[in-house]
Formats: structure tokens, C-alpha cells, sequence
């Protein structure tokens, strides 16, 4: 055992080292075993400790999971804007360079104004897209009608209540 020194004796005193009977029934404590069915011992969480446990976590899935959802479909929503822009700009210009428009999508991958068909966020496919032909000609140069327009072709209303195929 530590011989009591002055400094050992102060702070004991003062309440930050334990005094030799604080530390000699703390000793005592230990080496008293509890019998193997004392109330007393401790064993884990209690059912009430885990049912409230499991309430506050699905309240926090309740609460989480709508808000992932809606974030989910405004991503989706941005990305089919983007790539209807994409499309649209294409076909325009296909349309004043050629001198006429093109007469299926896939003419604009073949002149190389898209790298490929962009994937619809909503149906996961890329052969969803929904052409629209007019036979009006967007300039005086123009020799021939064709696609003017593109839409989506997944079902479904967007966030806003329109319906993704008239975008």
C-alpha cells in the first residue's frame, strides 16, 4: 500500500482521491459475489428500455423515409428535364444543320448529335422516348418534315400534377 503523503492526505480530503476506508470498502464490494438469482444483479436491458428504444427509431424511420422517397423522385424528375433539354437542342439542331429533321431518334446518334439515347429515369430504358412529327418546317431552308419534338414516355404525374409524357 501507498504510503499517506501530505498531498495524498488533501486531496482525499478535499474529495478527488478516496480516503483508505472509502478504498477499503470499495475492496469489499468487489470481492462480494452476488448469488445467482439476486434481483440485484445486472443482466441487460430491460423490455421497457427496448420497446422505447424501438418506438424513438421508428418514429425516426417514419419521419425519414417519406422525405428520401420525395427527394428520390425530384431527382428523377431534374434528370428526365435534362435529358428532354438534351434531346430537344439535338433534334434542333440536326434540324438547321441537315436542312431537315430527322426522321427517327436514332438518326441523332448516327450523325453523332447524342453519343446514345439517354436512359428515362422513370422507366429505365432508353427506347421510351416518344417522338412527335409535325409537318411544319422550322425555316425557309428546311426540305423536309420530320420529329420536331420529344417526350417521355413514362407513366405516372409528376410532382407538380402534369403527367411526364406531355414534358
Amino acid at each position: 500500500m501507498v504510503a499517506p503523503t501530505p498531498i495524498r492526505r488533501v486531496l482525499a480530503s478535499l474529495g478527488i482521491l478516496p480516503s483508505r476506508a472509502v478504498r477499503r470498502s470499495r475492496a469489499a464490494e468487489k470481492s462480494v459475489s452476488l448469488p445467482q438469482g439476486s434481483p440485484h444483479r445486472e443482466r441487460g436491458f430491460t423490455l421497457i428500455e427496448l420497446v422505447i428504444v424501438m418506438t424513438i427509431i421508428s418514429l425516426l424511420a417514419a419521419i425519414a423515409v417519406p422525405m428520401y422517397v420525395q427527394s428520390v423522385r425530384n431527382a428523377r424528375e431534374a434528370v428526365l428535364k435534362e435529358d428532354l433539354r438534351t434531346l430537344r437542342s439535338a433534334i434542333d439542331s440536326y434540324t438547321v444543320d441537315k436542312q431537315k429533321a430527322p426522321q427517327s431518334l436514332e438518326d441523332l446518334v448516327q450523325a453523332g448529335y447524342l453519343k446514345s439515347m439517354p436512359v428515362d429515369p422513370f422507366t429505365h430504358r432508353s427506347d421510351t422516348w416518344v417522338p412527335a412529327q409535325d409537318d411544319t418546317l422550322m425555316s425557309l431552308d428546311q426540305t423536309d418534315s420530320g420529329i420536331n419534338d420529344v417526350h417521355s414516355g413514362a407513366p405516372g404525374a409528376a410532382g407538380d400534377g402534369t403527367s411526364y409524357s406531355s414534358w
